[in-house]
């Protein structure tokens, strides 16, 4: 049961980490093309809201997508840095 109401912002914590994590991924894979900024924000966003959206309880399945997604698009970038720099 959430713990929230219905009409409080908290409830867009999942749709927006789902969706910024998405766009992040989208964007890691991409990194050659357009660089390591916008993965690097946009999924440090997703797992932020991912993290706020799990502590309120709400949207839980979403916001679980949304912090795999943002980390991945995080991760992804370093590793493929730290690869082509050794």
């Amino acid at each position: 049961m959430a713990t929230g109401s219905a009409d409080s912002p908290a409830t867009l914590y999942g749709p927006a980490s789902l969706v910024l994590g998405t766009v992040a991924l989208i964007a890691a894979v991409f990194a050659g093309f357009i660089g390591i900024a916008i993965p690097l924000l946009f999924g440090s966003l997703a797992a932020t809201f991912a993290l706020l959206g799990l502590a309120h309880k709400l949207n839980r399945g979403q916001c679980a997508i949304g912090l795999a997604t943002g980390s991945l698009s995080v991760l992804y970038p370093i590793f493929l840095v730290a690869a082509l720099s050794a």
